[in-house]
């Protein structure tokens, strides 16, 4: 076939005109923005049930942890104090629940700051000694006005938490590793009392695990020379570690040992965190 100029510049229009289109669709199909999260929303519900001094239930079934607060558990010396002044303060009221920036924990239930009448009721169990603070790095909105509030109970000795002396028989004297026999770690080690003088140093430390407790997370907290929040050193484990651990709570619970590991700050606090067997051993 005989292509003539008026064919062929026909053809070259058409061909540009696909490019074009080409290119019009191109851009028609390149992937859309992504869209944020939307932020989670302050809600009200009536309160239910107390379950102990820092979870509750509202209206509709939903559990609500409160953020930046940890109660003691049942069986220790806080928790009827702090159950029972919570059902004062909140149960059968309508109450605001305000998030943070994690809407739930592992176990489903909401995390939350209460609110009733305005006032922060989270701050206000810590204000009157009843838990202490509690933060992680997810959720930090309140976190200046409630541990404000702890260390004013503290320093005032309100609540029970701060307002009576120890437990007798509680506090021990470290032993002294002289007369006790260490075979993974043997040698000198910082006295858990003096451990805040080595924060950011790897270190063997030793001392009397005066308490030890498993938190509602699954954390076990050997807290040394005295129980929590009088000790003066703590080793922490994560669920994450646990299983490597067995029952560490009552393994290491009123023992003399020694542990290894990089010694940190935690709100005022030195703490050596285990992730394995080998960090710890006890004296004999």
């Amino acid at each position: 076939m005989k292509l003539t100029v008026k064919k062929i510049s026909a053809l070259v229009a058409g061909l540009i005109v696909l490019v074009l289109a080409g290119f019009g669709l191109s851009k028609n199909i390149l992937p859309a923005p992504l869209t944020q999260t939307a932020p989670l929303q302050t809600s009200e519900a009536v309160v239910t049930k107390i379950i102990d001094g820092d979870t509750l239930i509202v209206s509709g079934g939903d559990h609500v942890r409160l953020l930046g607060v940890d109660s003691d558990e049942k069986g220790y010396p806080c928790f009827d104090a702090a159950r029972l002044r919570l059902e004062e303060l909140v149960l059968s009221k309508t109450v605001r629940l305000e998030p943070d920036a994690q809407d739930k924990d592992q176990y489903g239930r909401l995390l939350r700051y209460v609110f009733y009448n305005g006032e922060n009721i989270n701050e206000k169990i810590v204000a009157e000694g009843l838990a202490v603070a509690r933060f992680y790095p997810e959720n930090q909105k309140h976190k200046n006005e409630i541990v404000s509030a702890e260390a004013e109970a503290i320093k005032n000795k309100t609540g029970c938490k701060w307002g009576g002396p120890p437990e007798a028989g509680n506090a021990a004297a470290v032993p002294d590793s002289k007369k006790l026999n260490w075979v993974r770690m043997p040698g000198a080690a910082i006295e858990a009392c003096d451990a805040g003088q080595s924060i950011g140093k790897e270190a063997v430390v030793q001392g009397y695990v005066a308490q030890a407790t498993k938190s509602k997370t699954d954390t076990v907290f050997l807290n040394f020379d005295k129980p929590y929040p009088n000790n003066c050193f703590a080793a922490v484990i994560f669920k994450s570690s646990l299983a490597k651990f067995g029952s560490p709570e009552t393994l290491f619970d009123k023992k003399a040992v020694r542990i290894k590991g990089k010694i940190q700050d935690y709100q005022g606090k030195p703490e050596i965190i285990l992730s394995d067997p080998e960090q710890i051993e006890i004296g004999n």
